[in-house]
């Protein structure tokens, strides 16, 4: 079969003098782009679709004898060929997710594909697709046990099989699919144990299987995957010893949540990010820097020094009963044993966080012996523990932020001139925001809020200690605050003032807007920004303890910094809402209810679109959201500069995570996890076809 390059290649070898030959090649160019697919493989794809049961997003193949290629395909559908073959397929259903123990394996109406389904036919037909090299089969309602014959698929470097109802054990013989670079089984019911031949997939940079039913050890063989980026099995039933990871250079996530491992803490990769070993007594210590550990779920013990021993570990989990003298934390107990653990971990915390603020890593130890005070007026058991996560976590951020400091209302007055109309920037649901002038002439961006009803200051002042720990590359930092206090009374408190980092190149909204053509940004760009800020909302999610929910997402709160790195501006205010909230008459708490995954689809929608127009807002662009499943109506909606600039593929990746993002049902809305992986992978892919398409050029220009 003739490639494209083989063909440049041979225009490059002849004279100009073979004319007619040179018409015979550019014809076979023109045919080998079309991709024009066999009709073999055609009908593989009809019979897949019944066997999946004529699913919504294959409504398109009615018509027998249509190009699959290049026919025009919903964003759950993405079908990509090569040479008359299919190479990429991925069906995004509409199944519910996990339903946990409702499962057992047999069909369930509405839920699974039903009970006349074969997981062995519809593998054996799957596989008759030769040269498939990425497949995604996500929320279809496949169940069955995974049969071996998968391995037929050879070729296939990504494998993403989640939210559906698939058992028993991994196969075996998919260690012989050596290519596999990412494969992922989250939300199924694998059970069993974690394969040991995992290390025949010397090429794999991703492996997920969260949420199944996995348990024994965590074989010696993950160690050995040396391309492994990113591990994460979760929410199994894993037990033992961790092995040695230290050998994985490249590895930048490990979530092992909600399992039961019981060892010492092995040597991990001096380059890993973010650790996840989630909720029993928790016996880890370790001196590891710049890196967020949560060890509920586990217990880990390093030395005999304040922590239970292995053994202790393994009678609380397997008797699920406790001593109050011997026992801070442990979830999962219920009633009077919860609350005087609580009471023990309060004061017990405190102690701790002033004792060990220069640890970096977040570990949580056992206080021996703990005073039993009260916890100090209006303060709940929740903000408390979170003060020694939040200021831990928080030092996995932007390491060269200036220090956090208490300011005086002069200083913000001589900042700016005293709050003199000239610097005033606007004002938003958060009070009016100045931008001010430091005394050693860095610029900041002043936010004052009014306290509008009596409050603690003492909470306020641990609120925004909590706040100012919120430290992450894409979050717009805070670097103080001061509280005009008026007669240092409680009651009199009369305002508030926020000190925040100053970002000079406007917000992402005005980058989409056409009044300032030269600098609206083009869809790689936007790419950009939208991953720099799915990833501080997923810090904030997922980076301290408890989560930083209700972060006023809009893309005028995204801003962008001189280098163009986009930082989130307004996050993290319901922590201190309770101490600023402003009553509208109806008892009703500013924004509290904001569902951020729903919100962050909005600015995904903006990006796709551009701004809305004053008057239009979300009912506007959930009414358009219909246009999206056609290629005709793409092109009548969506930014023409998104249009010029991006790939079918790219596109089609992003506008199915958004509409997931602003489904009305909140519980099929993905993660911000999903939300973020799905950005990355569409940069991913637009950056391939820009490589390939910048290859293409060269090549003409070439033979010209």
């Amino acid at each position: 079969m003739l490639t494209k390059a083989a063909i440049f290649r041979a225009f490059e070898q002849m004279g100009p003098s073979n004319y007619s030959v040179l018409v015979f090649l550019s014809w076979l160019l023109f045919a080998c782009s079309t991709h024009q697919l066999n009709s073999y493989e055609t009908q593989v794809l009809l019979q897949l679709r019944k066997h999946l049961e004529y699913p919504l997003p294959l409504s398109t193949w009615e018509n027998n004898n249509a190009d699959f290629c290049n026919l025009s395909s919903p964003p759950q559908l993405t079908i990509k060929c090569e040479n008359d073959s299919v190479t990429e397929l991925r069906i995004m259903g509409d199944k519910p997710a996990k339903v946990s123990s409702e499962f057992n394996g047999f069909a369930i109406p509405n839920l699974t594909l039903s009970q006349s389904f074969s997981m062995d036919s519809f593998i054996t037909t799957l596989t008759r697709l030769s040269n498939l090299r990425v497949v995604t089969l996500v929320s279809l309602g496949v169940w069955g046990p995974l049969p071996d014959k998968i391995h037929r698929l050879y070729l296939l470097e990504a494998l993403d099989m989640s939210s559906n109802f698939l058992f028993g054990p991994i196969p075996s013989q998919m260690s012989r699919m050596v290519k596999l670079r990412t494969l992922s089984f989250d939300e199924n019911y694998f059970n069993g144990s974690v394969p040991e031949w995992l290390d025949s997939w010397s090429n794999l940079t991703v492996l997920s299987l969260k949420n199944n039913r996995l348990n024994g050890e965590i074989p010696s063989a993950v160690s050995r995957i040396a391309t492994l980026i990113e591990l994460v099995m979760s929410h199994n039933l894993l037990t033992g010893k961790l092995p040695d990871l230290s050998s994985l250079s490249s590895l930048q996530l490990l979530d092992l949540r909600e399992n039961g491992l019981d060892s010492e803490l092995p040597p991990l990769p001096k380059g890993l990010a973010n650790v996840f070993l989630s909720h029993l007594p928790n016996c880890l210590d370790t001196a590891a820097d710049n890196r967020i550990v949560k060890i509920s779920g586990n217990c880990f013990s390093a030395d005999a020094r304040d922590q239970h021993s292995a053994a202790y570990c393994k009678d609380v989990e397997g008797k699920g009963r406790s001593r109050t003298r011997e026992i801070v934390i442990l979830a999962g107990v219920i009633g009077g044993i919860v609350v005087v653990v609580i009471i023990l971990l309060l004061v017990g915390l405190m102690f701790f966080c002033k004792r060990h603020q220069t640890q970096h890593s977040v570990v949580q130890h056992i206080a021996p012996k703990v005073k039993q005070d009260e916890p100090p007026s209006g303060i709940s058991p929740d903000l408390i523990t979170s003060a020694r996560i939040m200021s831990e976590a928080s030092k996995v951020g932007n390491q060269s932020s200036p220090s956090y400091r208490v300011f005086t209302v002069a200083e913000l007055e001589e900042a700016t001139k005293n709050f003199d109309q000239s610097t005033f920037l606007g004002e938003g649901s958060f009070g009016k925001v100045y931008k001010g002038k430091l005394e050693n002439g860095s610029f900041v961006v002043i936010r004052s809020l009014t306290l509008y009803r009596k409050c603690s200051i003492q909470n306020l002042k641990l609120r925004l200690d909590l706040l100012s720990k919120l430290r992450h590359p894409h979050l717009v930092a805070l670097l103080g605050h001061c509280i005009d206090d008026g007669m240092q009374d409680d009651s009199s408190v009369r305002r508030l003032y926020l000190v925040q980092e100053f970002v000079p190149d406007g917000n992402f909204r005005s980058h989409l807007s056409e009044n300032s053509p030269e600098k609206v940004m083009k869809w790689p760009e936007r790419l950009a920004v939208l991953i720099g800020a799915a990833k501080a909302v997923h810090f904030l999610h997922t980076g301290v303890i408890p989560p930083s929910l209700s972060n006023r997402l809009k893309t005028n709160n995204i801003l962008m910094d001189e280098h163009g790195i986009a930082k989130l501006s307004d996050y993290g205010m319901s922590i201190i809402a309770d101490e600023t909230e402003k009553s509208d008459g109806k008892g009703e708490h500013v924004d509290r209810l904001q569902d951020d995954v729903h919100n962050f689809g909005f600015i995904l929608l903006e990006s796709l679109v551009g701004p809305v127009t004053s008057g239009k807002g979300e009912a506007f662009l959930l009414n358009e959201m219909t246009s999206f499943s056609s290629q005709d109506g793409r092109r009548k909606i969506v930014d023409p500069i998104v249009l010029t600039t991006s790939s079918q593929e790219s596109l089609s990746i992003v506008i199915s995570i958004t509409n997931k993002c602003i489904s009305g049902e909140s519980s099929g809305r993905p993660s911000f996890e999903d939300v973020l992986w799905n950005l990355q992978y569409a940069a991913q892919v637009q950056a391939t076809a820009d490589a390939d398409q910048k290859s293409d050029s060269a090549s003409h220009q070439s033979f010209g």
